[in-house]
């Protein structure tokens, strides 16, 4: 079963932090690792700065697709009256056949802020419990959508192979 998940820091290294994190989880056969997208948001900065990790040449997925579209429309549409409201609604219909909801794109937005990070990653076949003890002292907030079987291959084909 595959699960989009983001995890939100209170600091702008923590989610660099937790990437690594995650991947020694993964050497540890803890969990699969799709793709995954740093964003780094420094206090003072306008927008945050994102590191798409492009999981997709190592494991022959189009994840960047989802990175490119999902970040810019959280992060890098000017938040101008309707404009937010406008982003947001495009991206929750293009991701809501992913069990990726408009709520839940919303909370990201408004939850990643100047001095936060949040790590983005798409998984499978792990224990996200197990993983996400690991971030317990992190001084993180974990938000997931837990996709179905259906949904996972919506994912898939619309975002990768």
């Amino acid at each position: 079963m595959a699960a989009f998940t983001v995890w939100k820091f209170e600091d702008p290294a923590g989610a660099q932090h937790a990437a690594e994190k995650l991947r020694d989880s993964e050497r540890e056969q803890l969990i699969k690792i799709l793709d995954y997208a740093v964003v780094t948001w420094p206090e003072g900065a306008s927008k945050p700065e994102t590191d798409r990790h492009n999981e997709e040449v190592r494991r022959g997925t189009g994840w960047g697709a989802l990175w490119g579209v999902l970040l810019g429309a959280l992060f890098f549409v000017p938040v101008i009256g309707g404009v937010a409201g406008a982003a947001i609604g495009a991206i929750a219909k293009m991701t809501q056949d992913a069990g990726i909801t408009k709520d839940q794109l919303e909370t990201i937005r408004t939850q990643v802020t100047p001095g936060t990070s949040a790590l983005f990653v798409v998984t499978e076949e792990g224990d996200l419990d197990r993983v996400g003890e690991r971030f317990h002292h992190m001084n993180s907030k974990l938000i997931a959508t837990n996709l179905t079987d259906a949904e996972r291959r919506v994912m898939l084909e619309t975002f990768g192979s």
